[in-house]
């Protein structure tokens, strides 16, 4: 049995980075969401690759809201938000290269900044956990 230990609850500042992090997943997935036609004509990105990524995110940020909102934030909640968010750092950076996606400058620079906001949200992530 792993024991979960949570972090002190006056973590102000990871419980600050969750939640910045639940309101920019947030606001991407719904634009994906609502947006994809708009944004998949723009970015040169398909529109139901930009509709799943966003339905994907929905999940993802009643998770994070659920772990940044409690009275003691979980140290395994952490730990799996931060895994989440280095893999779809890679995932986004490994999709330029694998030919499933022909995206316009304007896509390729959404992908990357996407993806840098996501690790720097790890980084910021990792920093509050060594808090």
């Amino acid at each position: 049995m792993t024991m979960t230990h949570p972090l002190d609850p006056q973590s102000t500042f990871l419980r600050r980075a969750l939640l910045a992090d639940a309101v920019l997943s947030g606001a991407t997935g719904l634009m994906m969401i609502a947006g994809a036609d708009v944004l998949s004509g723009l970015l040169d990105l398909p529109a139901m690759l930009l509709r799943a990524a966003g339905l994907m995110l929905v999940p993802y940020v009643a998770f994070v809201l659920y772990a940044g909102t409690r009275a003691e934030i979980a140290r395994s909640a952490v730990a799996a938000i931060i895994v989440i968010n280095l893999a779809w750092t890679a995932a986004s950076i490994g999709l330029l290269f694998t030919g499933f996606v022909s995206p316009n400058v304007l896509g390729y620079t959404f992908v990357v900044f996407q993806a840098a906001v996501v690790g720097v949200l790890a980084e910021v992530q990792i920093v509050g956990l060594r808090r």
